[in-house]
């Protein structure tokens, strides 16, 4: 017999967007997804905003925006942190 412990952490959807009307292709990439610039890849709305919804376990988690070859940083979002690379990763806290 399974309970509801045996299902591990609650995970809860965070929907990412990014507004680059003239962007060929976004990706949102993170500690959630090892830093992969293929893993999650957003789509584009009528608007030029792109968007994907990603689901994570509670926690911290750093990201950035790699848009057609460059880092964004999350304009929509004020939590940030340096990185070891001299720039700045947005922070999305995630509580369930």
């Amino acid at each position: 017999m399974k309970t509801k412990a045996d299902k591990g952490p609650k995970r809860k959807k965070v929907e990412f967007e990014f507004q680059a009307p003239d962007a060929e292709s976004v990706f949102v990439v993170g500690s959630f997804n090892a830093w992969s610039l293929q893993k999650h890849p957003m789509k584009k709305g009528p608007e030029g905003i792109w968007k994907k919804a990603v689901i994570l376990a509670p926690g911290d988690y750093e990201y950035k925006f790699w848009v057609d070859g460059q880092w964004r940083e999350d304009p929509l979002n004020q939590r940030c942190c340096a990185n070891c690379f001299g720039s700045r990763n947005s922070v999305v806290c995630v509580r369930v």
